[in-house]
């Protein structure tokens, strides 16, 4: 059980089922939020093989890969989700 889930989620500024559906796949695992906000992982898991997990994410999904600053969110366009950077202007594809 990953007891304070939703802080990192808050702190990156990203929905909590798409940091989930992540660590399912980079963990070949199967999850669930349940009714408390806690990520219920299948398996046993290290602090550290999470904490690798989600700077992985943090690369992936929320750094901007232009400047390299935090300050992005989600975008679509024609069904394609892309990183937009706030402080740069950047446009990306989402995990590239």
């Amino acid at each position: 059980v990953y007891e304070n889930f939703r802080v990192p989620c808050s702190r990156l500024d990203r929905e909590p089922r798409h940091v989930l559906k992540f660590l399912q796949d980079e963990l070949g695992t199967r999850a669930q939020i349940d009714e408390r906000g806690r990520a219920r992982l299948t398996g046993s898991f290290g602090e550290a093989r999470i904490a690798a997990v989600l700077e992985a994410y943090v690369e992936a999904f929320v750094r901007c890969p232009e400047c390299g600053l935090p300050d992005t969110h989600f975008e679509r366009e024609q069904g394609a989700l892309l990183l937009r950077c706030d402080a740069c202007g950047a446009r990306s594809p989402a995990g590239a």
